[in-house]
C-alpha cells in the first residue's frame, strides 16, 4: 500500500472496526516481545496498540483503526503528525545532506536554526546548543550553570519530571526512576513542593502554598543542604507536564526570578513539553513575563524529528569558554541536518499559523466543555490547565485518594472507543489532555463527549 492509502485524514474521526488492541497489533507486540528489553513497552491484554501511520490529529494502527490523538504522542505532535511542510523540508534537506560533522564541519541549516530560536525565545536567550532529547538539554543547563556559578547544588521540585539522563534524573522526581540507580547518581538536588492549592503541604493553608514554597526556595538557597553544596541552579517547570498538568499560582516563576537574582543562582526553565505554543504562548513563562537564565526546549520543536536545544543569556553560556577543538558538550549527531530542517520549518509554522492562539482558544474550550461536563461527577477533584495542556485529577469518592486505577481504566476504555490518552501524577490519578492544536470542531467535540464516557465506564467498575 502507499502511504496514502494507509494514511488518515488530518480531520478523521475515530472509526474502531477491530476491537483493540486488535490481532495485527498483538502480533506485531509478540514480536516485540523477542528482541526488545522487556522494561522498554508494558504489553497486556487490553494495551497497547501499534501504530501503522498518522496525519493531523489521527492516527492509524496495523489493524485498520482509526483512533484520535489527544496525546500529540508526548506533546510531540503539537501542529499535527506528518505536517506537509516539514515532511516537504525534511525530504529536501535529506536529497542534500542526510548528515554533518557535529562540533567540527556546521551544516548551514544548523545555524539557521539557532537564528531562528534567537527570534522566539524571550529576552536575550540568544546563545544555543542543540541537542537530540530532552534530557540531554536540560543536562546542558545544569553543566552551564555548575561552569557560571561553581555551585553544584540544584533545587527542584517534587512531581517534577526532566528526563532519565543521569544528569537529568538527579533532579526528576519520581523515586522509582532514580531508586535503581542511586548509587550512580550524583545526589546533588534539594527538593521543595511545587505550589499545587489543590493539594498543599501539610499544615499549610491553600492560600499560602506558595509563600510556602518561595520560603523553602530561599532557604534552600541560603542554607545549602547535601553536605554543605552551595546551590548554583533552581530547575523548574512553570507548568508540571508529567507531575500532572498543574499551573502554579500567579507570581511563582516572578518569585524564582527574585530568589535567584539576590542569592546568585541561574534560573532553568525546563519547556520541553510546555515551549512553543503549547500553553497560548511560545513560552509558558511568558505568561508571567519572566526571562530565565536558561530555556530548555524540545519536544514540537522537530515537528516530529528528535531535536532539542537549551539557550542560555550570552554571559551565562560563556562560561564554557571558547572551543579550542574540542567541545566539552557535543555528540555525534549534533545539529542532524534533517532534523534541524524539521525544526526550521516547524518554527515558521507556528509563526504562520498562528499556533499559540490556536493553542489557547482550543485550549479553553476543551477546559469550558470539560469542566460542565463532568460538574458534580463523584470521581472528578479538578479539571485544569492552560492551552492545550489539561489534566482532569481522579480522587476517590469516599476515601478521598488519588484514583491511578480509575484513571488507567479511563485510559484504556477511552483506547475502545478510538481516543488516545496517557495518565499522569504522582501516583497516575491525572487523566493528561495534550492534543495537536489542529483539531477540527468536530474531533473537539468527540475528545470531549469520549473522555465523559470513558471516565464513567471507570468509575462504574468500583
Amino acid at each position: 500500500m502507499s502511504a496514502e492509502q494507509i494514511c488518515p485524514a488530518p480531520d478523521a474521526l475515530p472509526n474502531i472496526v477491530v476491537p483493540p488492541p486488535g490481532p495485527l497489533s498483538r502480533a506485531w507486540l509478540q514480536r516485540l516481545r523477542r528482541v526488545e528489553s522487556p522494561n522498554v513497552t508494558s504489553i497486556s491484554q487490553e494495551f497497547p496498540i501499534v501504530w501503522a501511520s498518522a496525519r493531523g490529529a489521527a492516527v492509524n494502527d496495523v489493524d485498520g483503526n482509526t483512533y484520535l490523538d489527544a496525546t500529540s504522542a508526548f506533546g510531540v505532535a503539537l501542529i499535527g503528525h506528518g505536517h506537509p511542510r516539514v515532511t516537504a523540508a525534511a525530504t529536501r534537506q535529506l536529497l542534500s545532506l542526510t548528515h554533518g560533522m557535529g562540533d567540527v564541519h556546521p551544516p548551514a541549516v544548523r545555524i539557521e536554526l539557532l537564528e531562528a530560536l534567537e527570534e522566539v525565545v524571550p529576552g536575550d536567550l540568544g546563545h544555543g546548543v542543540l541537542c537530540t532529547g530532552g534530557s540531554e538539554a536540560v543536562e546542558v543547563a545544569l553543566k552551564t550553570a555548575l561552569l557560571a556559578t561553581g555551585r553544584p547544588g540544584i533545587v527542584a521540585f517534587s512531581g517534577s519530571y526532566h528526563g532519565l539522563g543521569h544528569g537529568a534524573l538527579d533532579a526528576t522526581s519520581r523515586r522509582d526512576f532514580r531508586a535503581p540507580f542511586a548509587a550512580q547518581l550524583a545526589r546533588n538536588t534539594t527538593w521543595v513542593p511545587y505550589p499545587n492549592p489543590l493539594h498543599p503541604p501539610h499544615g499549610v493553608a491553600p492560600r499560602d502554598v506558595l509563600g510556602h514554597v518561595l520560603e523553602r526556595v530561599e532557604h534552600a538557597l541560603s542554607h545549602p543542604a547535601m553536605g554543605g553544596l552551595p546551590v548554583g541552579a533552581v530547575l523548574v517547570e512553570p507548568i508540571q507536564g508529567r507531575g500532572g498538568s498543574i499551573v502554579p499560582p500567579d507570581g511563582f516563576l516572578m518569585g524564582l526570578r527574585h530568589l535567584c537574582d539576590k542569592h546568585g543562582a541561574l534560573l532553568i526553565c525546563d519547556e520541553i513539553f510546555t515551549g512553543l505554543c503549547r500553553t497560548g504562548r511560545w513560552f509558558a513563562c511568558n505568561h508571567e513575563g519572566v526571562v530565565p537564565d536558561l530555556l530548555c526546549v524540545g519536544k514540537a520543536l522537530g515537528g516530529g524529528f528528535p531535536i532539542s536545544a537549551c539557550l542560555g543569556l550570552p554571559h551565562v553560556m560563556a562560561a564554557w569558554g571558547e572551543s579550542t577543538g574540542e567541545a566539552l558538550h557535543t555528540s555525534t549527531f549534533l545539529g542532524h541536518p534533517v532534523a534541524a530542517a524539521a525544526a526550521l520549518e516547524t518554527l515558521q509554522i507556528l509563526r504562520a499559523e498562528q499556533t499559540a492562539h490556536a493553542a489557547h482558544a482550543l485550549g479553553q474550550q476543551l477546559k469550558d466543555q470539560l469542566t460542565v461536563a463532568l460538574d458534580r461527577h463523584p470521581w472528578i477533584a479538578q479539571v485544569r490547565g492552560r492551552g492545550l495542556m489539561l489534566g482532569i485529577e481522579l480522587r476517590h469518592p469516599v476515601t478521598g485518594e488519588p484514583a491511578g486505577k480509575a484513571a488507567w481504566r479511563a485510559v484504556v476504555a477511552a483506547l475502545g472507543m478510538g481516543l488516545l490518552l496517557l495518565p499522569c501524577g504522582v501516583r497516575g490519578e491525572v487523566i493528561q489532555l495534550t492534543p495537536p492544536a489542529v483539531l477540527t470542531p468536530a474531533q473537539c467535540d468527540v475528545l470531549v463527549t469520549t473522555v465523559v464516557r470513558a471516565i464513567e465506564a471507570a468509575s462504574a467498575d468500583d
